[in-house]
């Protein structure tokens, strides 16, 4: 009677143990989006911002910043956009630019610094996207040589300088031909909006406690711009950006979001930035 009461016993054991996993795993996977830290990629200054304003503001500089995000997921990190390049941390007089019009970059906190100040190394990391391939986003990509990199056919494919390509041809990725649900649960979804860039993109993010939010990416630079739906003389396509923005536009309306420009410097001065964190 003993064995055998011990048998049934050690059943139920395993039985509770295997109901207990599952459960585990369903709640994982149910998880969706846990945090997501807003990270100081950056800061700069514009020499004139006529360049982002077209017959408006000749000669009148403005600060920029630059945001990577960063995203705790039930089945894993996330980040978007990887900022200036880290070794510019190091440059006492910042990055200058080719062209004076444009941004004076300066990095005052490295990625891989804030990285571990949240307890995590590159690789925790086991996903990525940028929103285009302009250095300003794609600066540390190669922090990140084993995360899965989701980007735009069109952006990956569009030749970059001297026709060399835009990332490692090594680095793992999936070549996207419009939106992407990245987890299959619609908790984190990348946006095609093409215009500034031939396969630029944003990124809709749903919060269990802030609620939805839109990552403009460089679909729009600051919020002046986006209130007047003016497009940047450097976009590569006038039509499309301005089809993008409604898109964006139309995105707000349906889920109820916030629309968080990545290098508006007053927005970004009002947000909680890491360690801190929205859920």
């Amino acid at each position: 009677m003993l064995p055998k009461l011990m048998t049934m016993n050690f059943a139920l054991a395993l039985a509770a143990l295997a109901l207990s996993a599952h459960a585990a795993v369903a709640q994982s996977e149910k998880a969706g989006v846990e945090k997501l830290y807003v990270l100081n990629c950056g800061e700069g200054t514009a020499g004139d911002i006529s360049r982002w304003t077209p017959g408006l503001n000749e000669g009148k500089t403005m600060d920029f910043v630059d945001t990577c995000y960063l995203i705790k997921h039930g089945k894993g990190w996330f980040l978007w956009d990887t900022g200036i390049a880290d070794s510019v941390a190091s440059m006492p007089n910042g990055l200058a630019p080719a062209d004076p019009k444009a941004v004076t970059w300066r990095r005052p906190k490295t990625l891989q610094a804030q990285l571990e100040q949240l307890g995590l190394k590159p690789d925790d990391v086991k996903s990525m996207a940028v929103s285009h391939t302009h250095p300003d986003h794609t600066g540390n990509v190669e922090l990140f040589p084993q995360a899965m990199l989701y980007v735009q056919k069109a952006e990956y494919d569009w030749p970059g300088a001297n026709n060399e390509p835009r990332f490692k041809p090594s680095h793992p990725v999936e070549l996207l031909a419009g939106d992407k649900d990245v987890f299959g649960d619609g908790s984190v979804t990348i946006l095609s909006t093409p215009g500034h860039t031939p396969g630029h993109q944003s990124l809709l993010v749903k919060l269990p406690k802030t609620g939805a939010v839109v990552l403009s990416g460089d679909a729009v630079h600051f919020r002046d711009n986006w209130d007047n739906r003016r497009v940047p003389s450097m976009n590569a396509n006038k039509e499309l950006s301005t089809a993008s923005m409604q898109k964006i536009a139309d995105t707000l309306d349906k889920e109820k979001a916030q629309l968080w420009i990545n290098h508006d410097k007053a927005q970004r001065d009002s947000q909680k930035m890491a360690p801190e964190f929205y859920d």
